[in-house]
């Protein structure tokens, strides 16, 4: 299995194909796309039994490893290392339950499930790619002998994911931005009340677009990059990408009773990367009938799933919601699909992302075969919510079924109620395959959303407490790509 970058052409690639252990410690590639694996691998019928044999029987961290199996070379990273890697970061002690990723189904009649993903160190979803990639930077870089500055962007739980999966570990430094005052409370004492030396939160004066392009910026500097060893925990890290495709063949097998039974997945996002992995699972050959993506009030993917455009918005016109995870308006990860839905065309690729967008700031595909295609062949569908579909659903979830959830997991059940009350099972006109809704984080993240929503304080979950009240150690600096650099040789000494 060799990566080679989204703006590589078959002939004449820009940059070399590289193998996983390469691109885990790099973020973009040399000419400025991401890393995608050559093909995917397949997986049949007996396989998807075996997977799901697997993962009832030896659980979470044994198909774990298989499935990062399928994408690494056995030359690269042992068998044997790898399943040791993934035992190390799927515990019991760090996920609190054996199952890692637990399913709930809601009441028949719903057509509903939860994949409960916020089970981590830090409550969110993020953990479930995040504790791996933690172990996965300590073994290489140990086997390398070498160190790495992770330069990495949050718009709220990213951040503390990562700083959470890195503290301790030998040769990792982490310099995380955040937009200053759009996170939630405690997000921000989450990551704030980190004193480690090797930890440097920093805010900057923008959204969070403008915090991913600053990491881009850094990124595409060669020299500055190499000369500072500067890696990504963002999802523009392929490692990140395909920890969470796991999750998706758990959440399917624990959902169904045959290996041929088809699910869909209803997937809160801003950035694109959780909702990738569940494509990549699809594309794979896992039962994954519908994939539907869902937005908040910054609708930037559900206008292009809808129309072929795609228009990313200023930082002026990002709007600060009730779902600020989401408060994403340039997602740095369709770059990957819309690889895919071109016929993994390079070149074409690069036009549309290194052209089209900066010189028009925006593409349109819409008069191409490729987007009339797009919901049946990759089962694409979309639909977005406001801060009253939030609050509404929140409520009925409550009420109804005694469950509490987050805001963004609000807007995926939105999303779903949406297209299964229009949709019908596309292979025998029946309902609709029942939806698993993705659960972005633990209510506890989004306080005053709840009690908005139910007049009741989410529970505070043990280990945070006394975290409102903890120091905050964080720096300031403004929206220019040369204070971070300044940053970063401050802290690396370089």
């Amino acid at each position: 299995m060799r990566y080679v970058s989204t703006r590589s052409s078959a002939t004449g690639a820009s940059t070399p194909a590289a193998s996983f252990s390469d691109i885990l410690l790099e973020g973009l590639a040399a000419d400025g796309g991401l890393y995608v694996p050559e093909s995917y691998p397949r997986l049949d019928t007996d396989q998807l039994e075996d997977l799901r044999t697997l993962l009832a029987t030896e659980g979470y961290a044994a198909l774990a490893a298989e499935v990062l199996g399928l994408f690494i070379d056995p030359e690269d990273i042992p068998p044997a290392d790898l399943r040791r890697l993934t035992e190390r970061a799927y515990t019991k002690e760090a996920f609190g339950s054996e199952e890692i990723v637990p399913v709930t189904h809601l009441s028949p009649d719903t057509g509903l499930a939860i994949g409960h993903l916020s089970n981590g160190p830090t409550a969110a979803f993020k953990d479930m790619a995040m504790q791996l990639l933690g172990v996965l930077f300590e073994y290489e870089l140990g086997r390398r002998g070498t160190w790495l500055t992770i330069v990495g962007a949050t718009s709220g739980d990213t951040g503390s994911a990562a700083e959470y999966a890195m503290l301790g570990r030998q040769g990792v430094d982490v310099i995380m931005l955040s937009p200053a005052g759009r996170m939630t409370p405690f997000q921000q004492a989450q990551m704030f009340s980190i004193n480690d030396p090797h930890i440097v939160n920093a805010t900057v004066d923008g959204v969070f677009d403008d915090c991913q392009d600053l990491v881009k910026a850094v990124n595409q500097d060669a020299e500055f990059k190499s000369r500072h060893h500067i890696g990504a925990v963002n999802s523009i890290n392929w490692a990140r990408v395909v920890a969470q495709v796991i999750y998706y063949i758990a959440a399917w097998a624990q959902a169904i009773t045959s290996s041929a039974q088809k699910v869909s997945f209803s997937v809160p996002t801003g950035n694109f990367g959780n909702i990738l992995a569940g494509h990549v699972a699809r594309e794979m050959g896992v039962p994954i009938d519908r994939l539907i993506l869902a937005t908040n009030e910054n609708n930037v993917l559900h206008e292009f799933f809808s129309t072929g455009v795609y228009r990313p918005r200023s930082a002026a016109e990002t709007l600060a919601t009730s779902s600020p995870s989401m408060d994403i308006s340039k997602a740095s990860n369709f770059e990957r699909f819309v690889y895919d839905l071109l016929g993994r065309e390079g070149a074409r690729t690069r036009e549309l992302f290194a052209v089209a967008l900066a010189s028009d700031g925006f593409f349109d595909i819409s008069g191409t075969p490729e987007f009339a295609s797009l919901a049946e062949r990759y089962g694409f569908v979309s639909a977005t919510s406001t801060h009253a579909d939030r609050l509404t659903e929140i409520a009925h979830l409550w009420e109804t079924e005694g469950a509490l959830v987050d805001p963004h997991t609000a807007d995926a059940v939105h999303a779903a109620r949406q297209i299964l009350a229009s949709a019908t099972d596309r292979e025998g006109g029946g309902p609709a395959t029942p939806v698993i809704v993705m659960e972005t984080a633990l209510p506890v993240k989004f306080s005053q959303t709840i009690e908005e929503a139910t007049g009741i304080t989410p529970p505070l979950p043990e280990r945070f407490e006394g975290l409102a009240d903890a120091d905050r150690h964080v720096v300031e600096i403004p929206n220019d790509v040369d204070a971070l650099n300044d940053l970063i040789r401050r802290h690396t000494g370089r």
